[in-house]
């Protein structure tokens, strides 16, 4: 397993910058202990999530009789989306519907900092399809630990982002979060692409012959 390219994969689709606005749209009614545990609870949250899929997700599909390749035919074909996504600005697992959602729970007193704000806006299918993909390419238990450790890294990233919104939010601004998530799209893309040819090639081993000529 290349031990760099799930957690850039895991940076680039959860990109906290980008969900920057959508937190201050959130929390802008706030009180201060209100923001700092909405925070934690989202950096908790995002870490179970990447750690649970790392873990159990194989088993998950195995249950269902799904092969591997076909799994990530399919989740390389949902991070090609969720890039498409990102290069247009927008969160790799949102939708609109999620932001009027967390407003509407913010206007009724509930907590946002799972859902929606953590799942699906940070987290969501193309984060668990990459850490099942890259679960599978795992040969030792300390990989698998280490794929596990992304998400404290994941957590710990969210948590810092989020602390220093504000900050961000005026240094960057709208067009350079924009920027900054059209990136991390374009560096998304191109992992998907990869995922997508190493499971049609295994899919169907007659192209991986014809590549190799």
């Amino acid at each position: 397993m290349d031990l760099y390219k799930p957690l850039v994969a895991l940076l680039a689709i959860v990109n906290p910058i980008g969900v920057v606005p959508f937190f201050i749209h959130f929390t802008q009614t706030f009180s201060k202990a209100q923001r700092k545990h909405t925070i934690l609870v989202s950096a908790f949250t995002a870490f179970v999530v990447i750690a649970i899929s790392a873990l159990a997700g194989l088993k998950v599909i195995e249950f269902f009789g799904i092969s591997l390749a076909s799994f990530q035919v399919g989740g390389g074909t949902l991070l090609l989306i969720s890039s498409l996504q990102m290069l247009n600005a927008q969160p790799a697992e949102g939708r609109k519907e999620d932001v009027s959602e967390g407003s509407d729970k913010v206007n009724a007193g509930a907590s946002i900092a799972v859902v929606p704000l953590t799942i699906p806006l940070l987290t969501g299918p193309a984060t668990i399809s990459t850490m099942v993909i890259y679960a599978e390419k795992t040969r030792h238990w300390w990989e698998l630990g280490v794929l596990v450790g992304y998400g404290v890294v994941v957590a710990f990233v969210t948590y810092a982002v989020f602390t220093a919104s504000g900050r961000i939010a005026r240094v960057l601004g709208q067009t350079g979060i924009n920027i900054m998530t059209r990136l991390m799209g374009l560096i998304l893309a191109a992992l998907a692409v990869e995922l997508l040819a190493d499971g049609l090639t295994k899919l169907f081993p007659v192209l991986a012959s014809h590549l190799a000529r």
